[in-house]
């Protein structure tokens, strides 16, 4: 009889002692999910945030302070695995946590997760996440990934011009549907251009502020208000990436990010334009936000990766030194700034990579509206800058070496030559609400009146506007290939174009 009594006095302690420890767990979570970031041969950033709820509230996550720690190793048993330093989740950095692992092995899957609670003694661990690191150049690997633009949650939420053309699926809660269909083909890494969120339209919390005083939430395509503060700028991702396809996105593909103008600042804004949300702080929510520099040793956003033997990116920074749009256009006139354009030569020149791809947050070829001053298309904004590099594409023989664009930025797929013989390839809107027709060659409000450019592909109309993403696939082999695909947001394939070695 003591023999059971005392059995159930320690069972008693133990249900006890194991609910106390998790009910001082329950107030911390990880609504956001955890992703990695800038995959190398031999690198990678980690990064979460603590969050006091588990989904939205009000249209935000709060964040949470507390502690937590990435573990991360070669294999999903987690034996000899590494962990990070001990961070520490602070309202001045939006509580997120991030850290840079270093020698790691080339062409390797990894898989990660995180401890974390409210101080080192407390602690629960994450789901697994995993990411692979990049081949490097003495190795040729079969690689698949996909570049989007414009994911702009306030359209889906609220649709683009009036409500009726919001997004109406059952699974309207989970998030942007192209998300699945990215992931559904389980690509190697994933690229946001820009426009990653929209600082210049309502976020939910805002349209839902407007609606309860009776306000038209649509004068002028946007209802509620803007974002005007720091506040405001980091409730935009959170209200995108706790939603459960990027979550799961995230959680099996690596990203690499760059911005444009309305997750700088506003609609083609320069460091000049007139908002409340300043140059600066736009450059340091991206670099906050998304896991894209070194968190101890900062580092460029403009920057290129040596993917594999046959794949070189280059990732641009459009909105940082540039002059101002009004400026007249001219050789005195530049959206890269002397220093990355001189970078942009230096690293072309000394690549031996079989393909090179530039990955542009604007577009170079085009054509676009022709009103615009934004982009090293339109006259009257940094097209000198442009044929300039392209006169030094050719005068480098890089037409003869596999040099690509691909562009986000503009709300309709493409695929375009310049007459000068480069090509471009524009991933459209990630958003079916945030999609439309395309300028085409030749139309007179467009920046290509003469039809000088050779359109291959186009979404031109109404009809054929979608949202969707592109796809890049490198086939290694004796004689490589380099595909795009465009993709509708469902994952209906509407284009693909094939490329080989010219030398």
């Amino acid at each position: 009889m003591k023999r059971i009594t005392l059995a159930v006095l320690f069972l008693i302690v133990t249900i006890y002692g194991c609910n106390t420890q998790k009910e001082t767990n329950t107030n911390i979570f990880l609504a956001q999910g955890i992703m990695s970031g800038e995959p190398t041969e031999s690198s990678i950033i980690l990064q979460s945030r603590l969050t006091a709820t588990d989904s939205l509230v009000s249209g935000d996550v709060p964040g949470k302070s507390g502690v937590g720690r990435f573990e991360i190793a070669d294999n999903e048993r987690f034996e000899n695995s590494h962990y990070s330093d001990w961070l520490t989740a602070e309202g001045k950095d939006d509580y997120i946590l991030k850290y840079s692992f270093g020698k790691l092995s080339p062409g390797k899957k990894y898989f990660y997760r995180l401890h974390y609670g409210e101080d080192e003694n407390d602690v629960k661990t994450s789901f697994e996440a995993s990411f692979k690191t990049n081949p490097g150049e003495g190795k040729s690997m079969a690689t698949t990934f996909v570049v989007v633009t414009g994911m702009n949650n306030y359209f889906f939420e609220y649709g683009k011009y009036n409500r009726s053309t919001a997004y109406a699926g059952k699974d309207k809660a989970l998030g942007f549907p192209a998300l699945k269909s990215i992931l559904d083909q389980k690509p190697d890494f994933f690229i946001g251009t820009g426009d990653n969120v929209y600082f210049d339209h309502p976020n939910e919390k805002g349209f839902q502020s407007s609606m309860k005083k009776g306000n038209d939430p649509d004068p002028a395509g946007y209802g509620g208000k803007e974002v005007v503060d720091e506040a405001g700028m980091r409730r935009k991702y959170h209200e995108q990436f706790a939603k459960q396809r990027f979550v799961d996105l995230f959680r099996e593909v690596p990203t690499y990010w760059e911005k444009d103008d309305h997750d700088y600042r506003k609609n083609d804004a320069d460091p000049f334009t007139d908002f409340p949300i300043t140059h600066a702080m736009g450059i340091k929510n991206f670099r906050e936000q998304l896991p894209v520099v070194d968190p101890v040793k900062g580092g460029k956003t403009y920057r290129t990766h040596r993917i594999s033997k046959d794949l070189q990116l280059w990732f641009v920074e459009g909105r940082d030194y540039r002059d101002a749009n009004s400026k007249p256009d001219g050789p005195d006139k530049t959206l890269w700034g002397a220093e990355q354009l001189a970078w942009l030569k230096s690293t072309l020149l000394a690549s031996d990579a079989t393909f090179k791809i530039l990955v542009s947050p604007t577009p170079m070829v085009g054509p676009d509206d022709a009103y615009k001053k934004d982009n090293h298309v339109n006259p009257d904004g940094f097209r000198h800058e442009g044929e300039a590099f392209f006169d030094w594409i050719i005068d480098n023989g890089f037409l003869d070496k596999n040099f690509y664009i691909i562009c986000g930025d503009r709300h309709w797929q493409y695929y375009a030559t310049h007459p000068k013989g480069i090509e471009e390839f524009s991933t459209g809107a990630l958003v079916d609400n945030n999609s439309r027709a395309g300028r085409v060659a030749g139309d007179p409000n467009s920046t290509d009146p003469e039809a000088k450019i050779l359109q291959h592909y186009v979404q031109g109309t109404p009809e054929e506007a979608s949202g969707g993403f592109l796809t890049v696939k490198v086939e290694p082999g004796e004689k490589p290939e380099l595909q795009f695909l465009f993709y509708d947001e469902h994952g209906v394939q509407l284009y693909s174009e094939t490329k080989t070695p010219k030398k």
